[in-house]
């Protein structure tokens, strides 16, 4: 795992967090919860606050991708059994790049060059102690602001709003 103190960023922050998990990822999402807030962040848990089999991932996954594009806080943890519908999901709301993780270099690398603000994890697949470190280095990262990542993003929010208005070629 990256040492998030080589960085000079702190676990211990009072970044507000949110969080969300259908059945599938119920476990791992109270294990996590745990976890965070004994380093002293705040997560606000969009549930799923009992495990439902019936439940869906929109319904726990698209209120925290829209809270994460409202800015309400910067980044967010999507868990469902796989963790690929949680992030097909979380990637139709504008303004949101989610990304299935389940390495440590994506983690980071995600948001130093893509400026990723929603993990997505496979409660299924990853265990307790990876995803644990997931997180941390996920939330250790910082986007660099690099010019070409900078246009990257940008023809990335140009797509979105062809698409949402229409203008697709």
């Amino acid at each position: 795992m990256m040492d998030p103190q080589a960085r000079n960023i702190s676990l211990e922050s009072s970044e507000l967090i949110g969080i969300a998990a259908d059945h599938g990822g119920f476990e791992l999402r109270e294990y996590l919860v745990k976890r965070l807030r004994a380093t002293g962040r705040p997560v606000i848990d969009f549930g799923d606050r009992q495990p439902q089999p019936d439940d869906d991932y929109p319904d726990f996954v698209v209120p925290l991708a829209r809270a994460i594009a409202g800015r309400e806080f910067e980044r967010g943890i999507a868990i469902c059994g796989s963790g690929v519908g949680a992030t097909i999901a979380a990637n139709k709301v504008p303004g949101v790049r989610a990304c299935l993780i389940h390495e440590t270099f994506s983690a980071h690398q995600g948001v130093e060059d893509d400026d990723l603000n929603l993990i997505c994890l496979g409660g299924l697949v990853v265990g307790h102690a990876l995803a644990w470190e997931l997180v941390q280095t996920f939330l250790a990262a910082q986007f660099t602001g690099a010019e070409r990542h900078l246009r990257r993003l940008a023809k990335l929010a140009d797509l979105e709003n062809k698409i949402y208005t229409q203008e697709l070629p």
